[in-house]
């Protein structure tokens, strides 16, 4: 809480709540059952949860980059593969908000942020992943319709959720040749993938989106066509922010757990923490945690501001954070020696859960 204000200490308490009482004690069977945990995200968006940063006329918190990377930290320390798919949920929702219409606004906002309905970000495809710009769907205008034709790889909700928020080519090559749809679930010629079988992230369905001659209104476009490449990366440059935020949330709780376990475990006569070699490490740990949240949080504030850099600040906090993070769960399991392997113990799945987060959000 060092450095926030009042105001933000009350989001982190109410989020730290949520996550201990709503989440946490779930967080396992979610886990291992690969449940999707609808009705307590719903409950999350009843605290406000749902559109974080979308403007209040249309049910959004109205709140800064800031208080949305606080409030991710917190929930993530109760569960980081259902908070993960509140980020993104939250990324569409904004996207919808900042891009879209007065109807289209009025129309898809009010639900997402109560997460009546959920929503997907549908960039990535199967041979474009870093190389966003190239990728193949495209979306034939016809009439007062566009018709997509190809498919979304490793979408997250992919299946379960109403509202697809889809990059699409409706130009040339590159990225002045794509533009952004809105799809909604039941719209004919939409269909998905099995369900993925992933290391983490378990909490939250993974399936491929495919359009087969699916129409899509022109009225479902957001901005301009050719600026669908701009409001995806704009989306991400939030979405990586929200992505380390919910690391910073698992090192966190991995840090604690790491405490709790050197204060019990006894080897050699003593506990372990009383062992200097592991007061050094988690000294460490705690140190690794601390710079990363001061550089996210940094870049919240930068993006808020709309500074120059705040692209490429976002992208280190990005790299930055991830990293250290998954060394910091890593180490926590390394200290629960035998223990840490077992699924009984939290930590293991907090490792499995971030790991991820060094690989996706850009």
């Amino acid at each position: 809480a060092h450095g926030l204000t009042d105001e933000q200490k009350e989001f982190q308490k109410v989020a730290f709540d949520f996550a201990a009482n709503e989440m946490a004690p779930h967080m396992a069977e979610w886990d291992q059952k690969e449940m999707f945990p609808v009705e307590t995200m719903r409950k999350a968006a009843q605290l406000g949860f749902g559109g974080i940063y979308v403007q209040p006329d249309v049910g959004g918190s109205g709140l800064s980059r800031l208080d949305t990377s606080v409030i991710f930290e917190a929930l993530s320390t109760g569960c980081v593969s259902t908070t993960a798919y509140i980020s993104i949920h939250n990324m569409c929702a904004w996207m919808i908000d900042t891009f879209g219409n007065t109807e289209q606004r009025e129309k898809f906002c009010p639900d997402l942020c109560s997460m009546e309905k959920f929503a997907s970000y549908c960039l990535t495809e199967p041979g474009s992943g870093s190389d966003a710009a190239s990728l193949l769907t495209t979306a034939q205008l016809k009439g007062d319709h566009y018709i997509l034709n190809g498919s979304k790889a490793f979408i997250s909700g992919g299946g379960d959720t109403d509202v697809y928020v889809v990059m699409c080519r409706t130009g040339g090559k590159g990225p002045k040749g794509i533009s952004c749809l809105v799809v909604e679930k039941g719209t004919p010629g939409l269909s998905f993938g099995k369900k993925e079988k992933k290391v983490g992230w378990n909490s939250q369905p993974t399936r491929a989106v495919i359009f087969e001659d699916c129409a899509v209104p022109v009225t479902n476009r957001l901005g301009e066509e050719g600026q669908g490449f701009s409001i995806a990366m704009k989306g991400l440059n939030g979405g990586r922010i929200n992505i380390a935020s919910c690391s910073l949330g698992a090192a966190h709780a991995c840090v604690q757990l790491a405490r709790d376990h050197l204060l019990v475990r006894k080897q050699f006569g003593e506990t372990l923490s009383n062992n200097q070699f592991l007061q050094f490490k988690l000294a460490e740990m705690a140190t690794k945690l601390v710079a990363s949240r001061l550089l996210v949080r940094e870049a919240a504030t930068a993006l808020q501001e709309n500074r120059p850099d705040a692209v490429s600040i976002c992208s280190m906090a990005k790299l930055f954070a991830t990293d250290e993070c998954f060394d910091i769960c890593n180490q926590a399991l390394q200290m629960h020696g035998g223990y840490g392997y077992l699924k009984d113990y939290a930590v293991q799945q907090f490792v499995r859960d971030i790991r991820v987060h060094q690989i996706l959000e850009g």
